[in-house]
């Protein structure tokens, strides 16, 4: 699915035609998404002002003048910013109307995503509630990470996957950052020394910053706003390199099943 930097990708490239504007209401072609689109979804968004558009984990929130708008990409989905006057494809949901005659498309061949309606304080919704903080953010440090990794068993790649524990280091950027940091991922995290948290941390902040500098990683399914794929797997080193020879080293990639997720690593340079 769309991991962080595609998601911010998608939040920037809507955010300069989306925010300012407002929504005039909406064009629901099919309510049948991960969660079923509540009949009062259009009448609650109409008329409303959208202030701003922010992202939380691999959620977009566009902030209205009297409550939130709370987005999930799904497996397959993408947004699109297009005039009204083009006419939907296959899999086009929904649209948001927008009063500069344009609309915010949402395309999701899988129905995975969901949209949502939220009053008060979105960070208090059990979708986000229990979310831990964001991977580029300070609070997301060395010394959080070690001390979360405490007696704790679980393989370090699942353990920097935990939304919980940090939010946004999808299948792709987990194998990549634990490369970079040369720590094996199928090691206890409760193993994990402070010097190794700093590196983890340091790889998870400059793998997540290059794919959203580069647009994302190419998968089958996403495209960014302008319908372009990213281009952030030309740089991948171990990712889905099973059998090749590293990038640093004439070492073969190896790969495993874990935590029902493939997993890539560097048997001479990640210990």
């Amino acid at each position: 699915m769309p991991e962080l930097p595609e998601v911010e990708t998608t939040r920037r490239g809507i955010a300069a035609a989306v925010a300012g504007q407002t929504l005039l209401g909406a064009h629901i072609r099919d309510r049948r998404l991960r969660w079923p689109i509540p009949e009062a979804f259009e009448s609650q968004v109409a008329g409303q002002p959208v202030l701003g558009v922010a992202r939380r984990g691999k959620y977009l929130l566009l902030q209205l003048r009297s409550g939130t708008v709370l987005i999930h990409l799904g497996m397959s989905g993408s947004l699109r910013v297009l005039h009204a006057d083009i006419a939907p494809r296959l899999h086009d949901h929904v649209d948001l109307l927008l009063s500069s005659g344009q609309v915010l498309r949402y395309n999701d061949p899988r129905r995975f995503g969901s949209f949502h309606y939220l009053q008060g304080d979105p960070a208090q919704h059990p979708l986000l509630a229990d979310l831990g903080p964001e991977p580029l953010e300070d609070s997301f440090n060395a010394e959080y990470l070690h001390a979360r990794s405490r007696r704790r068993q679980v393989a370090v790649k699942q353990f920097i996957m935990d939304s919980h524990v940090v939010v946004g280091v999808g299948n792709i950027y987990a194998s990549e950052a634990l490369y970079q940091a040369g720590v094996r991922p199928g090691r206890a995290a409760g193993r994990l020394t402070v010097a190794e948290s700093g590196k983890i941390v340091a790889a998870i902040k400059s793998v997540l910053s290059a794919a959203i500098t580069q647009g994302g990683t190419t998968l089958r399914d996403y495209v960014n706003t302008n319908g372009i794929p990213g281009y952030f797997s030309q740089k991948l080193f171990v990712y889905d390199r099973a059998g090749k020879p590293c990038r640093r080293c004439p070492t073969k990639i190896s790969t495993r099943v874990q935590g029902g997720r493939a997993t890539y690593w560097c048997p001479n340079c990640q210990k």
